[in-house]
């Protein structure tokens, strides 16, 4: 049987950062350990996604030791698309040539792996990457950047953390601006028309 599309929901996030101790002081997330960290954003994930919706997570899934941080992704609902970031190791760019191993990892955590910078069905541009912008003082990645091909192209990224959540037509759907939950379809159009209205 299909997916009923009627009661599917679409979801997007990125930098989820699962297992990963050292963002909890790099971003100044709320959390005593990574252990309490890893099970705030499962718990809020599954407390909005239901098994039949749709997320789609523009990268930075899970880091330290990817053996046991990854398989913590079997744990959230949905059908789960990943546009891979830097920190992903089915990035094209990742340091080393992707590993058939690696492909298997994500796609055992229950992950579609997708295009690194593709447009979804409204129109949206999403990367990991924002046109501008980073999580440090100077852009990294700049190969990997995004072009708009319009001016009125909206980008859905990650990659930098806590700086904005908005920037122009880029919306960062990364956690730590979004309480640590995946954000709605509905709300990016929200937003959209917040800032379409005050341009």
């Amino acid at each position: 049987m299909g997916d009923n599309i009627s009661s599917m929901n679409i979801w997007f996030t990125s930098d989820l950062h699962l297992g990963h101790v050292r963002i909890i002081e790099l971003c100044r997330r709320p959390f005593a350990n990574v252990d309490e960290m890893n099970e705030a954003i499962i718990e809020n994930w599954n407390s909005v996604v239901k098994d039949g919706d749709r997320v789609y997570v523009l990268g930075d899934v899970a880091l330290g030791t990817i053996a046991n941080s990854l398989p913590l992704c079997q744990r959230l609902n949905g059908l789960k698309y990943l546009i891979p970031g830097n920190h992903d190791r089915v990035w094209s760019s990742y340091g080393k040539k992707i590993r058939e191993l690696d492909v298997l990892r994500y796609e055992e955590a229950g992950f579609i792996i997708l295009d690194e910078d593709m447009i979804y069905k409204t129109g949206w541009r999403l990367c990991h990457f924002p046109y501008v912008g980073d999580s440090h003082d100077e852009d990294r990645y700049r190969s990997h950047r995004p072009v708009a091909k319009s001016d009125d192209e909206w980008l859905l990224h990650g990659h930098v953390h806590e700086k904005w959540k908005v920037n122009g037509r880029q919306i960062n759907v990364g956690v730590d601006v979004w309480d640590f939950t995946p954000v709605h379809e509905d709300e990016i159009k929200d937003l959209m028309l917040i800032a379409k209205a005050h341009n």
